[in-house]
């Protein structure tokens, strides 16, 4: 018999060859030329957003009898990795529709709720995902939105920080607790649309990052919430959190993977370009060696990301190599980028070449979505756990 050989993590099937292609074709044509407009201008025009609803890539894992792609989680990874290797702000907009908003209403809605929002969310409706507060970040769940039930339906109050996605959204995972004396098992996940009685989607933060991705904050005031629109049940907004966010770490991880291989194509290309001393500097090994380092950090994310998608669609144990993938990408992101301008030299320190907003939107990756020392603290419970 012949020997079993398993499949490299790379090796893609020739339906997710063609839609990366078609992905990374749209990201070239639609979004690069606007890249360095929505970074100044801090926005990403609605006719962007609306072709990334007909491109397919809003609803990847939607049914499609809801009008989604009906495709996989490693699917959405894929196209986020794609999207960020042109702009990491396109590239969160859809990371955060697919990995956190749509992802949680697949495991936790309703067969009523999915039918009702899933159409929206597939074809034209935005996503977003409120957890952090001022009081609450690393420490997610010291929340002090309140939900009351008033009987025919839900009142909200409080306030949500650092939302991303905020400024187009239409509807909105939010975790309150609406019995604050069980502490965080009285904490609930409510789905809010933009539309309802005491909402308001306030201040835009100003950043140093990912600049055309829109993260302000949402103010609740005695928001009024359908009872229907708990997500889950009364007091699950804790375990639809934790397990939503281990999801959402792959999608930075990609985000972040696809960023360094951006950042890298661009010293890479360069390097064959700039002239010293009478030849290219990629003929340096001084150079050389800097483009092997990015590119072998590059290739290990990707395969630490790849890896826990996949873990993810089999439905295997996925929880330590998701913290992995998102711990190693965001640093190979963060030392790629740095190096990338390195071999710019002093064209990379400036505006006129894109390399430095590179460097400016991978640092987000070791914050949103759980510090890095958060992720530490995940695997080294995970590994110990197993002692």
């Amino acid at each position: 018999m012949p020997e079993h050989r398993s499949l490299p993590l790379t090796d893609l099937s020739d339906d997710e060859k063609g839609f990366r292609e078609v992905v990374r074709d749209f990201a070239e044509t639609k979004i690069r030329p606007l890249v360095r407009k929505m970074d100044e201008e801090s926005r990403i025009p609605r006719e962007l957003i609306d072709a990334c609803f007909e491109l397919g890539v809003m609803g990847i894992e939607i049914p499609e009898e809801h009008g989604g792609a009906g495709a996989t989680f490693f699917m959405s990874i894929l196209v986020v990795e794609e999207l960020a290797r042109v702009d990491p702000s396109v590239a969160v907009l859809v990371d955060v529709q697919n990995t956190l908003v749509n992802n949680a209403i697949l495991r936790w809605g309703s067969d009523a709720l999915k039918a009702k929002y899933f159409p929206r969310l597939a074809s034209r409706w935005v996503g977003a995902y409120a957890l952090s507060e001022a009081g609450s970040g690393s420490d997610a769940f010291a929340l002090a939105c309140r939900a009351e039930d008033r009987g025919g339906h839900y009142e909200l109050t409080g306030q949500k920080l650092w939302i991303t996605n905020a400024g187009e959204a239409e509807l909105f995972v939010v975790m309150a607790n609406l019995d604050p004396a069980k502490g965080y098992k009285g904490i609930t996940s409510f789905l809010v649309e933009r539309t309802f009685p005491g909402f308001t989607v306030g201040k835009k933060e100003d950043k140093l990052g990912i600049r055309a991705s829109s993260t302000c904050e949402l103010v609740l005031e005695r928001c009024r919430v359908p009872r229907e629109n708990v997500l889950g049940e009364p007091g699950r907004g804790y375990k639809i959190a934790i397990e939503t966010l281990n999801e959402g770490r792959i999608g930075i991880g990609a985000q972040m993977v696809g960023l360094a291989q951006g950042a890298f194509e661009h010293a890479a290309r360069y390097s064959t370009e700039r002239r010293q001393f009478g030849r290219p500097i990629a003929e340096f090994q001084a150079v050389q060696f800097e483009l092997a380092e990015m590119a072998t950090r590059i290739e290990a994310a990707r395969l630490l990301t790849y890896n826990a998608a996949r873990l993810r669609d089999l439905g295997l144990p996925f929880v330590k190599e998701a913290a992995m993938a998102k711990l190693f990408a965001s640093r190979a992101a963060e030392s790629v980028a740095s190096r990338a301008i390195e071999v710019h030299g002093g064209y990379g320190f400036t505006r006129e070449y894109p390399v430095e907003k590179y460097f400016r939107d991978q640092k987000v990756g070791q914050i949103y979505e759980g510090t890095t020392n958060m992720q530490l603290l995940v695997i080294a419970k995970q590994i110990l756990g197993k002692m």
